[in-house]
């Protein structure tokens, strides 16, 4: 029987990190890494520590095949959302990023794989036809509009999005200076609850069925596939953020989506 790939998962507790946690702990050799501890899994692997202390971050990383990095602050289970203070978002979007990666570098972990976000993008939905794709109020919807994907032109409005886009050059970085591969995925509409949401949920929304075969697929990718960014969408009717990258490269196929 094969060995079991051991994931590093940070940020297990939070909203994307539940909806992941059944599949992952089922396929792999599961550990975790936060602040408070995570309940279920052996004492021997779970790690307390803050990702933006670097030197707390080494005891979890050794021996580990992968890490998720799902820590962060400014998203869905952030007190104040996309507009969490900077201090916080600095601690754990910026320095927290640099912190894994970096510690992964040193401890000779295969592959990073770091979560990014719509955030990255919420500007086109000031801009039509997008603005109508995620309106609340019923309105016309188009015959047929442009995507939007992982070449198009980033467009954050908050300071969460500029985190993340950082995340997105930092993972540039370390794939092209080391030999680890690392995946940037765009987590879109997913939510406490396994269900579109009104608005930006009917358009992006990201079943927790879909998110998990994408986020497996992500992490074992060839590891030829040194880095990339992929958004992660179900088929939605009015989806504009273009899931097809994730199709062609990884056999991505969704099963859900809001029609």
């Amino acid at each position: 029987m094969a060995e079991k790939l051991r994931l590093l998962v940070t940020g297990l507790n939070g909203v994307v990190g539940r909806a992941l946690r059944p599949a992952l702990e089922e396929r792999y050799e599961l550990s975790a890494l936060s602040r408070s501890g995570v309940e279920g899994l052996p004492d021997e692997r779970v790690f307390k520590a803050d990702i933006a202390d670097i030197e707390s971050l080494y005891p979890a990383m050794k021996g580990v095949d992968v890490v998720l990095n799902l820590a962060a602050d400014g998203g869905q289970s952030s007190l104040n959302g996309m507009d969490a203070p900077w201090e916080d978002m600095l601690h754990n979007n910026i320095i927290g990023a640099y912190n894994v990666c970096e510690v992964a570098k040193r401890s000779g972990v295969s592959r990073v794989i770091l979560a990014s976000s719509g955030a990255t993008a919420n500007g086109y939905e000031w801009e039509e036809p997008y603005r109508s794709l995620v309106s609340t109020e019923d309105v016309p919807i188009p015959d047929s509009w442009d995507m939007v994907n992982e070449f198009s032109e980033p467009k954050p409005i908050t300071l969460y999005g500029v985190t993340k886009l950082f995340g997105e050059d930092l993972g540039r970085y370390y794939a092209l200076t080391s030999d680890m591969s690392v995946i940037n995925l765009r987590i879109s509409s997913c939510g406490p609850e396994d269900k579109a949401g009104p608005g930006r949920g009917q358009a992006n929304w990201s079943s927790y069925r879909d998110l998990q075969q994408l986020t497996i697929k992500c992490i074992e990718a060839p590891p030829e596939l040194k880095f990339d960014i992929f958004w992660a969408t179900s088929d939605n009717r009015k989806l504009f953020r273009d899931n097809s990258h994730a199709k062609e490269v990884l056999g991505y196929a969704p099963q859900d989506g809001v029609k």
